[in-house]
């Protein structure tokens, strides 16, 4: 099932990334550069790197021009992210090309690469949640409630992966279709966001 495969290569990203724990290294994706696994890996990387950016900008005493830094490369990164979500959603789009939808079809309320996104962030919750476990440097509530919240989190990775291989037999059956609308976003493009556009020469 597919998302056996995804939470496995999303573990493997993780933990490749903490071997330099660095934003900046560069990635070594130990995939083909055709197969969905490569996209998968390329996907959690780049999930990985934007959640240590996200604790960077957080530092209460960061200075301002490097929080705007931070931010800038957090919104850049995020629409590095929407991209990756949208090839793995027309790899799908492609394997799924011939399927033909039954009369009673039904669309899904997100598409399959944006419920994957959703399991790669959970993958780094997971991985994250269960560090703070294994502290040596807080108290034993600190232990127990992250324990707690990890248990919630491994029962809520169970359930989406179970929803997720659900929906992808559906769409091979023809019992659900798949529509892909592109972001659209709109504060990136200069033509589009009012604060760029009405900038004066």
């Amino acid at each position: 099932m597919i998302s056996a495969i995804a939470n496995t290569v999303f573990q493997l990203a993780i933990e490749h990334y903490h071997r330099y724990d660095d934003i900046d290294q560069p990635i070594e994706n130990p995939y083909d550069n055709q197969s969905l696994e490569h996209l998968l890996y390329l996907k959690c990387w780049i999930d990985t790197a934007q959640w240590h950016m996200e604790d960077v900008v957080r530092n209460p005493e960061i200075a301002p021009q490097e929080g705007l830094y931070w931010k800038r490369r957090i919104d850049k990164q995020n629409q590095v992210r929407t991209d990756t979500v949208e090839y793995i959603d027309s790899y799908y789009l492609q394997q799924f090309g011939h399927v033909q939808a039954k009369e009673d079809a039904r669309i899904n309320t997100e598409s399959p690469a944006w419920a994957i996104d959703r399991l790669s962030i959970l993958a780094l919750k997971i991985y994250h949640m269960d560090q703070e476990t294994k502290r040596t440097d807080v108290d034993q509530a600190h232990i127990t409630a992250c324990q707690s919240k990890l248990d919630i989190l491994l029962e809520q990775r169970k359930d989406l992966s179970q929803s997720i291989d659900e929906l992808l037999t559906d769409i091979a059956a023809g019992n659900k279709y798949m529509k892909v609308y592109k972001q659209m976003k709109m504060y990136n493009d200069p033509s589009l966001n009012p604060v760029l556009y009405n900038k004066t020469p």
